[in-house]
């Protein structure tokens, strides 16, 4: 049997059951959220503007000839900080992409989704830059409402035209640059500047990642955050009592009632105006705790510090803190759970400075031919057929000569000398030439010394294989 208490509890609680975006019979809601104004957006919106300068003009910086940022996935070649790295370097980045994910969950861990709201790019695009095109040509929240609702009149085309024309060129923009990551800017002039049949691929992408950066921002907006990145669900898994998180001090707040001018004020502080609600982009109540929509873009923090100053009242009543921190008024402690991330993050960056650091230019791979024995040569010498790749990660030229290191004999080339080009693949094939009394047994170890410009850049261990001594 059900308890007043348990029911109580209950409707408290309902708010999980569904998110604003979708109403009762499952279509759409659509939010519109309020233009916030106050110290944490206009922090948030210097953050951003100094955001989309580095994005918009990385792609444009070069090193070397070479952009200083190319994640080019379809040529393996990637680029950071100006280093190249080819597939054989894959352990690095992998070995990076892990550092990056225990980041993410030490940060998460500490300071909550505060990634979502201030660096992500999906929050800083559609806020900062559609959201206030939206602002200035439709108006604030009533307006938008009204617009919606009105017919279709001159003003309403108008306006609509307007702000999807901005969309789609702000869209294609991005589409750009986004390409730019992946491509070069000198693929994206030649897309630009060449017949289309000669780039017929690349003006396909560019027009597909147009096409979804404007749906993306014109019509799913917000859903992205709640339906498509798995962020919002990692940090129902990370967050604990002692994260940092936007928060409703519910101490203070509770219970919430109107306020009354010249009344002698009882209860909480909770004015119960809404304004967190109003400025909120994903249309949820801060006051009912941390919740899966919540991207901690702080507009709440804003509308409530606000109405607190309107009202004399002191600010802060939804601010950055902790659940131990509003319950029992402590302030952020290092936990062991925070201290074994840390030293897992750690020991991680350790081991990937070592490989960057003693990471080489140079790759070489020396193997016998398959399928072939080794040949008795005249003057009592045997001979073995050897098939090399050579890996230049430099952006020079590298003439190479082999060496035996550890044998008396002679190394000849099948073809022409071995010069690896920059950024370059090279296979060649040659005979290694031993006297017999040289042979330790059926296989002999041999070390190659591998040389450019009188400068010993690799050695490769192998083995060579002769007869059978009596």
């Amino acid at each position: 049997m059900e308890t007043d208490g348990s029911k109580l509890y209950v409707e408290q609680e309902s708010f999980r059951d569904s998110i604003a975006t979708i109403d009762k019979e499952g279509k759409r809601a659509w939010i519109f959220p309020h233009k916030p104004n106050g110290k944490y957006y206009n922090l948030r919106s210097y953050f951003s503007y100094f955001y989309l300068v580095l994005f918009f003009t990385l792609p444009f910086i070069k090193v070397h000839g070479e952009p200083l940022f190319l994640i080019n996935i379809l040529e393996r070649k990637f680029i950071l900080f100006g280093n190249i790295f080819w597939p054989q370097d894959f352990f690095i980045f992998g070995l990076g992409m892990l550092i990056f994910i225990v980041f993410i969950a030490l940060f998460t861990v500490v300071f909550g989704r505060v990634f979502c709201g201030w660096a992500c790019p999906q929050t800083v695009f559609m806020e900062m830059i559609f959201r206030k095109i939206e602002y200035w040509i439709d108006g604030d929240a009533t307006y938008q409402k009204a617009l919606k609702k009105s017919p279709w009149n001159s003003e309403k085309i108008f306006k609509r035209s307007a702000k999807y024309t901005l969309f789609f060129l702000l869209s294609f923009i991005i589409a750009v640059t986004f390409l730019s990551y992946i491509i070069g800017v000198d693929q994206i002039f030649k897309i630009a500047s060449e017949p289309l049949k000669v780039n017929k691929g690349g003006f396909i992408a560019l027009l597909i990642f147009t096409t979804i950066f404007f749906l993306v921002y014109s019509w799913f907006r917000e859903q992205v955050c709640l339906i498509v990145c798995p962020y919002g669900r990692m940090q129902g898994v990370l967050l604990d009592k002692n994260s940092i998180v936007v928060a409703y001090d519910y101490v203070r707040g509770e219970t919430r009632h109107k306020f009354k001018k010249n009344e002698t004020r009882t209860g909480g502080d909770c004015i119960d105006c809404n304004a967190c609600v109003h400025v909120c982009p994903t249309g949820i109540d801060i006051r009912n705790g941390t919740q899966l929509e919540c991207t901690n873009c702080t507009a709440c923090i804003d509308a409530c510090d606000h109405m607190m100053e309107s009202v004399h009242l002191p600010k802060g009543l939804i601010r950055y803190d902790s659940e131990s921190g509003i319950k029992n008024k402590t302030k952020l402690t290092f936990t062991t759970r925070m201290k074994a991330y840390t030293a897992v993050l750690c020991v991680l960056i350790g081991v990937e400075v070592f490989l960057l650091a003693t990471r080489s230019d140079y790759d070489a791979t020396i193997l016998r031919a398959k399928g072939m024995l080794y040949q008795e040569q005249p003057n009592n010498q045997v001979s073995n057929l050897y098939n090399i790749d050579l890996i230049n990660k430099t952006r020079d030229s590298l003439p190479v000569v082999l060496k035996l290191e550890n044998m008396h004999g002679e190394i000849k080339l099948v073809g022409k000398d071995l010069i690896v080009k920059k950024e370059g693949v090279t296979k060649g094939e040659f005979f290694v030439y031993l006297n017999k009394n040289e042979l330790k047994g059926r296989k002999t170890k041999l070390e190659i010394g591998i040389y450019s410009n009188n400068k010993k850049i690799r050695t490769v261990n192998t083995s060579f294989l002769g007869p059978v001594l009596q």
